[in-house]
């Protein structure tokens, strides 16, 4: 099953968690659906800037600080994803709290870890 992921957060530097989880999704052969600050490509996948409509995102992993995620916290509840990831750093109490009342299940993990330990 394709686990469509949303990289919240994600970056073109690549000494950073968010661009190396999109390569490792690339290379797991998850279709990967990348927003973050500056347009770009990491691993073929262009980085949006701008919040666009998409369909059947399994998952969301986060890469935003709690601060910075609340800009994204409709969008998030809009894509009804079936899980957000809370890399280490994103915990985020009071979304933890929206996700519950919309059925929406939220896990503290590490994406990359979850990859390689074929959890994801």
């Amino acid at each position: 099953m394709n686990k469509k992921t949303l990289v919240l957060g994600a970056s073109l530097k690549p000494n950073r968690y968010s661009n190396y989880a999109i390569q490792r999704l690339v290379a797991n052969n998850i279709e990967v659906v990348a927003i973050g600050l500056k347009q770009g490509e990491v691993s073929g996948i262009q980085i949006e800037t701008t919040l666009k409509s998409h369909n059947k995102i399994h998952t969301v992993t986060m890469y935003l600080n709690a601060t910075r995620q609340k800009a994204y916290y409709d969008y998030i509840l809009l894509l009804k994803p079936e899980r957000v990831i809370f890399n280490p750093g994103t915990e985020n109490p009071e979304l933890y709290k929206l996700l519950q009342q919309n059925n929406i299940f939220y896990e503290e993990a590490c994406t990359l870890v979850l990859l390689s330990t074929n959890q994801y």
